[in-house]
């Protein structure tokens, strides 16, 4: 059992199986504040130091009875090194030495007042085996060993391994260690003593060195033995003749008398030597031109061919342009087929209703006029006609109403048979002179156009044409306006609408000279913002075309006229 103390404060005992082992694990190593210098504690147990006064017992570790390093007191009193501690932890020895009284790591903290009395304890050097009779504080040891004239330190060069007494280092350095800096005598290099052999039998430039030919010279520097071989008279050398066949070899001595002796035989060697080389020469000057005369056709022959690379590239890069049109073009076009065969489904099956209804109003019809021919012969019929009329009414009504959804439903069907979703618009107006009186009568001031869409889920638009012209440009001007319409999927969409708007009339002729404006939306304006209605206020231009330009150019054939509405789809991001 362990004593120990609860939540309320009471004692309890705990039982010691039940103790968790972080309770039972090694003391946490002092931090690095408290820390004494690296080598003055000791590794294992208390110090080892000779105290001026034998210490007091309450100063001794009661496992290793040394004086304490990092004192630790358990709650029964006794005082232990922190490493004994340690090691009494680690292997389960728990029970006090003394009072048999179970303890835990809970239960041991540090004494800070016996480590400062201990530190304060009078000490000799360690360093008195070696003459030192300096007597300071136990704390004071650091400071002291760091200018102790004997405590044994290394060399201070580094591959030197040999310690010795602080005092000695000078002389150390000076005659004895073999890593001392040293100066070569012949060249006046400084290198390590080690090093000072090697560098005098392999590189040094000014050691003497003998000659290899045995010549009078028998000691010379040996950065000049190169030059030497070439004058000394006991080298062996080849004639200098030799690449032009002279085999002769020999001593430099003997050279001299061989140049002087053989001067015709090398003369001749030369021309014989020279007239293969030029031979030689007028061979490679032949493959030389006829080489030369290949080049013209192989460099128009290469002209060519890069022009038609070019060409190759540029058909290439046009055809990668078209497939990408021709893929948006089918992606659209899914799309919209797609919505086609949806509402294509829907009106067939109202159409068989109709269709159904009609047989069903037929026979109605048909019985009535049986009915009514009966009912002439008897009154007992009266009521039965009554509500076969009835029926037939309500048979009306209902075929009224599948009437109107159908012609609703082709509406939309040919909506969205005309309807873009590539962010263009082509719109034709038919009976132009027609819709133009009418615009000057005040009957039809405006029109508007079927919606199109920058794409299936993107924004829903449509234009806007006053024919006679509105505001600054009523009367003399075609005005043309950019209508944002409420969409199905405007919560997916950015806001406001940022997009390019190119607005333009096309020419029916082959010269195709449009007429064109473009305008980046205001992100300000109220017409770009997210619809609330069905759509927002009209932005465009009033003075789009003159009415006179419009009228004599060719912008009117068969009483038509198309207007182009273009949106700039390329930085848009997907919903």
């Amino acid at each position: 059992m362990s004593s120990g103390r609860s939540a309320n404060g009471r004692e309890v005992q705990i039982p010691l199986q039940q103790v968790a082992p972080s309770l039972v694990a090694p003391l946490p190593i002092t931090p690095p504040s408290h820390r004494a210098p690296a080598g003055f504690q000791p590794l294992h147990g208390g110090f080892r130091d000779v105290f001026v006064e034998k210490p007091e017992a309450k100063y001794c570790c009661e496992a290793c009875r040394r004086v304490l390093c990092e004192p630790r007191q358990t709650e029964c009193g006794h005082r232990f090194c922190q490493s004994c501690i340690n090691d009494i932890l680690k292997g389960f020895l728990n029970a006090c030495l003394f009072k048999k009284k179970f303890f835990y790591c809970f239960q041991i903290f540090r004494d800070v007042c016996c480590h400062r009395e201990i530190m304060a304890l009078k000490v000799f050097c360690r360093s008195k085996a070696n003459g030192c009779q300096e007597q300071m504080s136990l704390q004071q040891i650091p400071d002291h060993l760091n200018v102790c004239p004997f405590f044994e330190v290394p060399c201070p060069l580094g591959k030197c391994k040999e310690r010795m007494m602080r005092k000695e280092i000078p002389e150390h350095l000076a005659w004895k260690c073999k890593h001392r800096e040293s100066t070569c005598e012949f060249c006046m290099t400084k290198m390590p003593l080690t090093d000072l052999q090697k560098h005098k039998e392999t590189v040094c430039p000014s050691f003497p060195v003998s000659c290899p030919n045995h010549c009078s010279f028998s000691s010379l520097p040996r950065s000049e033995l190169t030059s030497h071989q070439h004058d000394c008279p006991k080298a062996q050398v080849s004639c200098q003749f030799h690449r032009y066949g002279c085999t002769f070899k020999g001593l430099n001595q003997e050279m001299r008398q061989h140049d002087s002796t053989f001067v015709a035989e090398h003369l001749r060697m030369m021309v014989k030597g020279n007239c293969l080389l030029e031979n030689k020469v007028d061979n490679v000057k032949e493959e030389l031109m006829e080489r030369c005369k290949v080049l013209p056709a192989l460099n128009s022959r290469l002209s060519e061919l890069e022009s038609q690379n070019e060409e190759l590239r540029e058909k290439n890069r046009q055809m990668e342009q078209k497939l990408a049109n021709l893929q948006k073009m089918m992606s659209s076009h899914s799309e919209t087929l797609m919505a086609l065969e949806i509402e294509l489904v829907s009106l067939r099956r109202l159409r068989e209703e109709v269709e159904t209804l009609r047989g069903t109003v037929d026979n109605v019809r048909t019985r009535l006029a049986t009915l009514e021919q009966g009912g002439r012969s008897g009154s007992g019929s009266t009521h039965t006609f009554a509500s076969l009329e009835t029926q037939l009414n309500r048979h009306d009504d209902m075929l009224s109403v599948h009437e109107i959804r159908l012609a609703d439903m082709d509406l939309r069907f040919q909506v969205l048979e005309t309807a873009s979703y590539n962010g263009t618009l082509i719109w034709k107006i038919r009976d132009y002179k027609r819709r133009k009186q009418e615009a000057v009568a005040g009957k039809t001031l405006s029109l508007y156009s079927q919606p199109f869409y920058t794409g299936y889920f993107g924004y829903k638009m449509c234009a806007r044409v006053y024919l006679n012209g509105d505001g600054m440009g009523k009367g003399t001007h075609l005005s043309l306006f950019f209508v944002v319409m409420k969409g199905e999927y405007d919560a997916l969409l950015p806001w406001p609408f940022k997009q390019k708007v190119t607005l333009m009339l096309m020419d029916q002729t082959p010269s195709r000279k449009h007429l064109g404006d473009a305008f980046k939306p205001d992100p300000h304006s109220s017409s770009f913002r997210r619809p609330t209605a069905e759509m927002n206020i009209a932005s465009g231009c009033p003075l789009f075309v003159a009415q006179s330009v419009l009228e004599t150019g060719n912008y009117i054939k068969d009483d038509t006229i198309f207007i182009k509405v273009t949106v700039d789809t390329s930085d848009l991001p997907d919903p």
